[in-house]
């Protein structure tokens, strides 16, 4: 039997894409440092950092206090995600054009199959330049591109040449390709693992390679054999077309910390509101409710409970409430996040026929998505989240008369 031909996996990845797409529609942010994220002042993230603004050591998911400090002419922005979403739309879209196999990864990225298009592209090389060319002739933003024989090595040889860059990875050379990269550069190797890996000698993918199987697996456990099989650059993983996204969550990161529990479960509130309304946007329900608290010593806890599947606002909150009520307070907060997962198609679950009230919520929560989508997010809010009045001192009738 003929061995099938080797599979040719494409992976975009969009250069510093919300940085980059301000400065497109600015004109004045171009060549200067731009940080998209929190406020300065603040105790948020930064969520993008353009390539002028990296050249001060500024990088994603530092401390957005951090890069103030670092980048002090730097220009702060606020996250414009209904922007950014809509530029990635228009991408994904374009990416559809030269397979029906396309993978979204997050909003700035996707796995391409591009498996037997040579006859319409062009072999791999030609086939990555023409994608890139055509994602700047439609959006006037750069993508860097790696393509090699599975989605693992595909997405490092994105990485390389940013920006605007190209790698492509024959197949049969993934080793080769591999072997002189840092061992952080496999997928499930932070830095604790690193450090682990470094004392016992091995700091690259290539003295990963030269050892045995075994001794990982000793070692590591089901980690080591995992670290073993990519070190060589196997990955069977398929591109998955129109991958859904895992998980929907949001967080908030306090301005002080924080060990007021009312405080925590009005966020807690509010995030619920925000996650089931991009599940009834995303047409899903969530089985799967995670809380996450970051203290602040930095040290993070999840905790999940897995139920009926939900989109109700108020049902998601009452579960991470439950949850919340399960942790010790032992420090103060510094950030709060809700998520839900194990999703699927709304109307999976079975609570409706059990909770005649969940009919009215659903058809409550479709209104409100209607309001929120016309006139914002704070146009209906639920009783909890309305800022109570602060009381009024009654006026005296004329006269002083009581």
């Amino acid at each position: 039997m003929p061995t099938p031909p080797a599979r040719v996996i494409c992976h975009v990845d969009m250069d510093a894409f919300y940085a980059s797409v301000e400065q497109r529609d600015r004109p004045e942010l171009r060549g200067r440092p731009v940080i998209v994220g929190a406020d300065p002042r603040g105790r948020g993230v930064v969520s993008a950092a353009s390539y002028e603004a990296r050249r001060f050591g500024v990088r994603s998911a530092m401390p957005i206090s951090r890069a103030a400090r670092l980048c002090p002419r730097g220009v702060f922005l606020r996250v414009d995600m209904a922007r950014y979403q809509r530029v990635s739309a228009e991408i994904m879209a374009l990416l559809r054009t030269f397979s029906p196999l396309v993978e979204p990864v997050s909003v700035d990225e996707a796995f391409l199959d591009l498996t037997g298009t040579e006859a319409l592209l062009g072999p791999p090389e030609a086939a990555g330049r023409l994608i890139k060319r055509r994602i700047f002739e439609a959006t006037r933003l750069t993508a860097s591109a790696g393509i090699a024989a599975n989605k693992f090595v595909a997405k490092i040889a994105s990485d390389l040449r940013k920006p605007d860059g190209l790698v492509v990875v024959p197949p049969g050379g993934e080793a080769a390709f591999l072997a002189p990269l840092p061992v952080e550069r496999l997928w499930g190797v932070g830095k604790v693992t690193a450090k682990e890996l470094g004392a016992i000698g091995v700091t690259t993918i290539r003295q990963l390679q030269r050892m045995p199987a075994a001794a990982l697996e000793r070692r590591f456990g089901g980690q080591g054999a995992h670290l073993h099989r990519l070190a060589f650059g196997r990955d069977d993983r398929p591109v998955a077309p129109d991958g859904a996204a895992k998980s929907v969550g949001a967080e908030t990161t306090f301005g002080e910390d924080s060990r007021d529990l009312a405080k925590l479960e009005r966020t807690l509130r509010a995030q619920a509101e925000r996650v089931a309304r991009e599940l009834r946007a995303e047409g899903v329900s969530a089985a799967c409710v995670t809380l996450k608290l970051r203290y602040a010593s930095f040290r993070t806890i999840t905790r999940s409970e897995t139920g009926e599947p939900t989109q109700d606002g108020l049902a998601i909150y009452r579960r991470v409430r439950a949850l919340l009520a399960r942790v010790p307070l032992d420090e103060a907060v510094r950030l709060v996040g809700v998520s839900a997962s194990a999703l699927g198609p709304q109307g999976a679950g079975q609570l409706s026929l059990l909770d005649p009230s969940a009919v009215r919520r659903e058809r409550l929560d479709r209104a409100v998505d209607r309001l929120t989508a016309r006139f914002g997010e704070r146009a209906v809010l639920p009783a909890a989240l309305v800022p109570s009045s602060p009381k009024r001192t009654p006026r005296r009738p004329p006269g002083g008369a009581r």
